[in-house]
């Protein structure tokens, strides 16, 4: 009883008149069209969120194809040239022990890539389709995508670190690949999705239509 009258009692910005700015946090009366702070377009809701979140993310989702079939790491040395793609280069640092450094590259470019398009996934249908279920738990999965993006450039910054580092003339040289390159598109194509999303509308799917 006690968490069912809480969820009735819970009024949105919106139904008290109110809108915060997106860029400050400052809160005005609904109608105000610039914020008073910092000047900038106030909107009480993003009514095209959701078609540059699908637009982001289907460029994401593509660019992340190219990312795990082409060479992530060009090397070169005396007598022979390899190539390494993600998980090709997860496997071998496994296979020379490396267990630590294997997981890390593992996570931060399957796993979290994954999960990232997953959530958001998740997120758009739900507000498509109204549903009413867990907004809070949904509200933390946003939240969860916004603070992991920081962390998803982690395999492009280590193609870029032993590429400079690297570099022995004619002895051994470290290049990108192609695939260093679809990756870091997919990352920040995937970051503009979540940033599209906008979060109130989750709350606008869980109340009953009047």
């Amino acid at each position: 009883m006690g968490s069912a009258g809480h969820d009735q009692a819970l009024i949105s910005a919106r139904d008290a008149g109110l809108v915060a700015c997106q860029r400050c946090g400052q809160v005005h009366a609904v109608q105000t069209a610039i914020c008073d702070r910092c000047e900038g377009t106030l909107r009480s809701r993003d009514t095209q969120s959701l078609q540059k979140v699908w637009a982001w993310l289907i460029a994401g989702m593509i660019a992340y194809i190219p990312a795990n079939l082409y060479p992530m790491l060009l090397t070169s040395t005396l007598v022979e040239r390899s190539e390494s793609t993600i998980i090709g280069g997860a496997v071998e640092l496994a296979e020379h022990g490396a267990w630590g450094i294997a997981t890390i590259v593992f996570v931060a470019s399957v796993v979290i890539p994954m999960g990232k398009f997953m959530a958001i996934i998740y997120l758009a249908i739900s507000v498509q389709r109204k549903s009413r279920e867990n907004r809070h738990g949904r509200h933390k999965a946003y939240e969860a995508v916004e603070f992991i993006g920081r962390w998803s450039m982690i395999d492009v910054f280590v193609v870029a670190i032993l590429s400079a580092l690297v570099q022995l003339d004619t002895i051994a040289t470290i290049n990108p690949g192609i695939a260093a390159v679809s990756f870091a598109l997919s990352v920040i194509f995937t970051m503009l999705s979540a940033q599209s999303f906008d979060s109130r509308l989750i709350w606008d799917a869980d109340r009953t239509p009047q």
